[in-house]
């Protein structure tokens, strides 16, 4: 059965979407079948993103190691019994129907809560959260004070990771595997990020997280998404030779990919 990576955070601009795309890139070109889902049925950035993806590869004439993107399936609501919601069905149907011929499932969840990403926290064997160098999106793990050390509780998205553990725990299941990633960070050494590395490093002692490093705040980011690129494309698209901040960022990735210890995942790039 797959292995369900979940990418969630209630606020928006962490940089879901890219580590999204990149994790379930690496994974293909590692050799393992990834399907994608999105959940954010709105603006459906990751879906966009393999758009480009697909769009740029047939232009170029090039065939790029690609997850696969599948929409939710539609649910007949007469098949529906009184109190069930629609969208469980949809993502337990989408999720049954990928499981049995696929490595992993990473399912990309949108920046709020929703009832959708609510029961896919349930289902993630790996559950990532991107978070932003920022106090401001430290307060959905936990209350801080002023101080800005001392830990007051936890939060409103911590409360429902736990509830999801719950959930599991009572159907037999294995533990989340919980990782809280620092990510855009800045390339300076400032007092609030020294600061935001140690109420991280309390928090996950606290409500049970390990922390992986993400990614700094690149440029590059920004150019690769109109083309449906990663990091990992650049030298099959004729970059013969990556510049410094390229090279740094690649090697962001492969720290991530080694931190998050999949399952069967051996990090040869």
């Amino acid at each position: 059965m797959a292995h369900i990576i979940v990418v969630g955070n209630e606020k928006g601009g962490a940089g879901k979407s890219t580590v999204s795309m990149h994790i379930a890139t690496a994974l293909s070109r590692l050799g393992h079948k990834t399907s994608v889902l999105d959940l954010d049925l709105r603006q459906k950035t990751i879906g966009r993103y393999l758009e480009n993806r697909a769009e740029f590869c047939k232009k170029a004439e090039l065939d790029l190691p690609t997850p696969e993107y599948h929409e939710l399936p539609e649910i007949d609501k007469a098949t529906l019994k009184p109190g069930e919601n629609i969208y469980d069905h949809r993502l337990s149907a989408a999720v049954a129907t990928l499981e049995p011929d696929n490595d992993f499932i990473l399912i990309d969840c949108p920046g709020s809560h929703t009832r959708l990403s609510q029961v896919a926290h349930s289902l993630a064997d790996t559950l990532v959260t991107p978070l932003n160098d920022s106090f401001i999106d430290f307060d959905l793990l936990a209350q801080i004070d002023a101080d800005g050390e001392t830990i007051k509780g936890p939060s409103v998205y911590s409360e429902m990771v736990w509830a999801a553990r719950q959930l599991r725990a009572q159907a037999g299941l294995k533990p989340i595997d919980w990782i809280v990633m620092r990510n855009r960070l800045g390339a300076q050494r400032m007092v609030n990020k020294e600061l935001m590395e140690r109420a991280i490093d309390r928090l996950s002692k606290r409500i049970g997280f390990r922390v992986a490093p993400g990614f700094n705040e690149r440029v590059i980011f920004r150019e690769l998404f109109p083309r449906g690129l990663t990091l990992l494309d650049l030298k099959d698209i004729g970059v013969a030779k990556l510049n410094i901040s390229n090279v740094a960022a690649r090697q962001e990735l492969r720290d991530m990919m080694k931190a998050l210890n999949l399952p069967g995942v051996d990090i040869t790039f």
